[in-house]
């Protein structure tokens, strides 16, 4: 990988995801360039051939259309080496009937320093990282989780698409959406910032255009 940028530490969310140039399972890609105009998901993992990286690649896959559907990418990451990924890849696809379609990043380590995957207290491996990115190149959620535990893909795909709707309405999304306690499947109106906007929210409540439990808890359904 070839670092395109100064590494000023961890990226944070709203950051530009740093300009790098890396080797894949597809080639070398140039990123965030490769996927301008899209969405994607970077996703590190420990180590191939282990058995809960396996069950997070065939799960990432059989979602993979979902993903695409939403305009978003895959790419994965571990510090293994192309021929490794392109053996791990032929065994899931001989073992599992399961053929990986996007692209697996062998890192010589510079990714994992750059984005900051590699955490001394959990060892030497990369942790599960989750970078979610817009089409404009920015960081927009981070995950972690150790290598211990796997991740549940289906949350990923509900956190891309959840954006993608909060970013077009100019909304925000309840916990557990589509499916939350209060307010089930609407979406939630920013808070008002100034008394007027409060008395207007409670007025617009009213003539049906959104409902309100309180001035400062307003959804709709979209």
């Amino acid at each position: 990988m070839e670092n395109m940028t100064e590494n000023k530490g961890m990226p944070l969310l709203g950051d530009k995801f740093p300009e790098m140039k890396v080797q894949t399972t597809h080639g070398v890609l140039q990123l965030p360039e490769a996927f301008a105009g899209k969405w994607f998901v970077l996703f590190s993992h420990p180590a191939d051939f282990t058995p809960v990286c396996t069950t997070e690649f065939v799960a990432f896959q059989k979602r993979y259309d979902q993903f695409r559907e939403l305009n978003c990418e895959l790419i994965g990451l571990s510090v293994d080496q192309v021929f490794a990924h392109i053996v791990w890849e032929e065994w899931i696809k001989e073992n599992l009937d399961v053929e990986i379609q996007f692209p697996i990043i062998a890192d010589t380590g510079l990714v994992a320093e750059t984005l900051g995957i590699i955490h001394p207290g959990k060892g030497t491996n990369t942790v599960r990282a989750v970078f979610v990115v817009d089409a404009e190149g920015k960081i927009r959620i981070i995950l972690y989780y150790p290598q211990e535990l796997g991740r549940n893909i289906d949350e990923i795909v509900r956190v891309v698409k959840a954006m993608q709707i909060s970013d077009k309405n100019r909304v925000a999304m309840p916990a557990n959406w589509p499916n939350n306690e209060i307010v089930g499947d609407h979406v939630i109106i920013p808070p008002a910032t100034d008394v007027q906007t409060s008395k207007d929210r409670l007025i617009k409540a009213k003539e049906g255009e959104f409902e309100c439990i309180d001035w400062w808890l307003c959804h709709k359904k979209l």
